[in-house]
């Protein structure tokens, strides 16, 4: 399954964008955007998957470094 992954960091507009990954996220997981590291804090699904696609949005937060 490959998920189509919309990060969001909100109040940063400047910050996200939609990522193909291997693996369904989860609060609490890290990823990189950019040069900065972030924390999932939510997940929910877009859409219901479709063939070997899974459509999420993903609300992330900085983390301090």
């Amino acid at each position: 399954m490959i998920y189509k992954v919309s990060f969001v960091v909100p109040g940063r507009r400047d910050v996200g964008g939609i990522q193909n990954i291997n693996r369904e996220p989860k609060a609490g997981d890290r990823v990189r955007i950019g040069n900065q590291t972030f924390e999932v804090v939510e997940v929910t699904e877009l859409m219901p998957p479709r063939g070997d696609f899974a459509y999420l949005h993903a609300t992330c937060k900085p983390v301090e470094e």
